[in-house]
């Protein structure tokens, strides 16, 4: 109808400048015969990511020499043979993988240039952080300013090209269950992925959420059909939860020995762990300068004035006394060898890491975690799919964490096998979005 009504337009413009209209198109005799119109190529408007190893996220075997065909920001298909017409993009021997996806960040805005003020862009900004790491799908577990709400819902297009969000809103506070399913209403209303309790005492430094407030505030997500997200650091606290409906363990189990009864607890709920292992890093790492800082993958996109503030000499100091850096280092270790027990176990483990906030370094962190999850004892294909189609199945996300027929192409090329060396996921040669290139300068 916009077609016409141009055309339209456009004649009446020209009789009324004196001009003679096109003559109409010429008709064919009657017997003679018509040039038959081409058929339309069946890889027409397709891109073509071709000479590449396939890793698909579900768990089978590399594809070698394979293609990934891309349509309208999706993925076709993974084929053998181009389609005559699309379009084509040589990978010249590279590794494909599905990107990585954080079941627990955080996004504020924090980590955009200094120079930007608009709100919004702060935000795209963040997101733009860590894909450039190959990080393409977020849950940011509160704290997310308003801002953050429009750009997840104008996420579901091709032309994408940072990481996708997901939204807990608010993390739910209060001492009464009023005010606690007050915060629970609230969230709701903004239309929040999910909800968020944190369940702890910063190793017995401040007062926990009461149990019958923090019962109250599950229970008003469950009416709200909301999953809930908790932040806990206790085996008691996280099997309490469990019991009480809890649909993500946010954290590792730091204090104890994770029991069989807890296992087979999480087995029962089917209930996923999210280990954010570099969580424990960040509250005692800079009493000194992290050998990391002179990492080249972390300084490529590193913000220099937050390297400047936790080098200072005052904040180096202020951690070194830090009364909880050297109970937090302890935890690390409980966690790891909880991990061990939780993977081993088939409890599923969504890839995590709680980067975001000051001082966590949004992508470059998730790499740290890979570190931390390989010296825990874990191979590499469990923390690739900890971080692709694991992570996606544990936030109900039916459109990514895999290279598979419909789901958005989010992927990483890397320079190297990943499967055979984890580190491998460092070497980053780009990172695609919906079939977009993510820019990387």
């Amino acid at each position: 109808m916009v077609r016409f009504a141009s055309a339209t337009a456009l004649i009446l413009m020209l009789a009324a400048c004196g001009d003679k209209p096109a003559s109409p198109p010429q008709v064919a005799d009657a017997g003679q015969p018509q040039a038959a119109a081409a058929a339309p190529q069946p890889g027409a408007g397709a891109i073509a990511f071709r000479g590449a190893a396939i890793w698909d996220g579900t768990g089978s075997a590399l594809k070698y020499n394979y293609t990934l065909l891309v349509r309208d920001g999706r993925i076709e298909d993974i084929v053998e043979e181009i389609p005559a017409g699309a379009q084509e993009v040589d990978l010249g021997g590279r590794w494909i993988i599905p990107g990585l996806i954080n079941a627990h960040g955080h996004v504020s805005g924090y980590w955009a240039d200094d120079s930007i003020t608009d709100p919004t862009e702060r935000v795209r900004g963040d997101l733009a952080l860590y894909a450039r790491y190959g990080i393409t799908t977020v849950l940011s577990l509160g704290g997310a300013p308003a801002e953050a709400f429009s750009l997840r819902d104008g996420q579901d297009r091709p032309a994408l090209a940072r990481a996708r969000l997901h939204l807990a809103g608010d993390v739910v506070t209060g001492n009464t269950a009023a005010a606690a399913t007050a915060m629970v209403g609230q969230n709701s209303s903004r239309g929040v992925d999910w909800m968020k309790l944190r369940v702890d005492d910063n190793l017995g430094t401040a007062s926990k959420m009461p149990w019958d407030v923090i019962e109250a505030a599950i229970a008003a997500a469950k009416a709200a059909s909301i999953p809930v997200a908790t932040h806990i650091f206790y085996l008691a606290d996280a099997t309490r939860l469990l019991q009480l409906g809890s649909g993500l363990i946010a954290h590792s189990v730091r204090d104890t020995d994770v029991t069989d009864e807890f296992v087979q607890l999480m087995l029962e709920t089917g209930v996923c762990y999210v280990p954010t292992l570099v969580r424990e890093v960040s509250t005692y790492v800079y009493a000194e300068r992290p050998t990391w800082f002179d990492d080249p993958f972390f300084q490529e996109a590193a913000k220099q004035s937050e390297i400047t503030r936790v080098s200072s000499p005052d904040f180096m100091a202020r951690t070194a006394s830090s009364p909880t850096a050297a109970g937090y280092r302890k935890a690390l270790g409980q966690a790891q060898d909880n991990l061990r027990v939780i993977i081993g176990s088939g409890i599923p483990v969504a890839f995590g890491t709680d980067s975001g906030p000051a001082g966590r370094f949004p992508g470059y962190f998730e790499h740290l975690e890979i570190g931390l999850m390989t010296d825990a004892g874990l191979t590499s294909r469990e923390i690739l799919l900890s971080a692709t189609s694991v992570a996606a199945d544990c936030l109900e996300l039916d459109d990514v964490g895999t290279l598979e027929p419909g789901k958005w192409a989010d992927f990483v090329v890397l320079t190297a096998d990943p499967l055979q060396d984890i580190k491998a996921t460092r070497a980053i040669q780009s990172v695609f979005i919906a079939g977009n290139e993510v820019a990387r300068d």
